[in-house]
């Protein structure tokens, strides 16, 4: 926000809360993405994004997820497809993990500094953020590319 120095400027400031979790896996190298938006984050909703990301991969197509240790990421529950590849990040290494540019960019660009009047308001902005940037290709290959990762063909 800009202000004149010496200034307090007002910002929105929501003090009661509404979750809205976005699930999601996105692939520098294509820019193709996959999302779950849920009022829940557990195992059994991170098992049904694993399923919805394996079916939307190409035949003949493996593919690894990076991703923070976040207990619902590790747990005994967690149900892989034979497609897919987990990889856990360290603790405390987001920069890692290039989905974490993307949270910043929404953040930034569509979700700060405003309120919504209810979780269905929530709901439609964050599906229309969804739908607006991380449907474009070139956006994801830019916003989550990490100089270490390299594709193999």
């Amino acid at each position: 926000m800009w202000a004149q120095r010496g200034s307090r400027p007002l910002a929105v400031r929501q003090t009661e809360y509404n979750y809205l979790w976005v699930i999601a896996a996105a692939s520098p190298q294509t820019g193709q993405a996959e999302a779950i938006l849920s009022p829940v984050l557990d195992t059994a909703m991170i098992n049904q994004f694993l399923n919805q990301f394996s079916r939307a991969l190409a035949p003949d197509t493996h593919a690894v997820l990076i991703w923070d240790g976040a207990g619902f990421h590790r747990s005994a529950k967690l149900k892989v497809p034979a497609n897919v590849t987990l990889i856990s990040l360290p603790p405390y290494s987001p920069e890692c993990n290039g989905i974490e540019n993307l949270w910043h960019y929404f953040r930034s660009h569509c979700w700060s500094n405003r309120t919504y009047q209810n979780y269905d308001e929530l709901l439609e902005v964050a599906t229309a953020t969804w739908r607006q940037h991380a449907l474009n290709p070139e956006l994801i290959k830019s916003v989550c590319a990490k100089s270490y990762i390299t594709t193999r063909s």
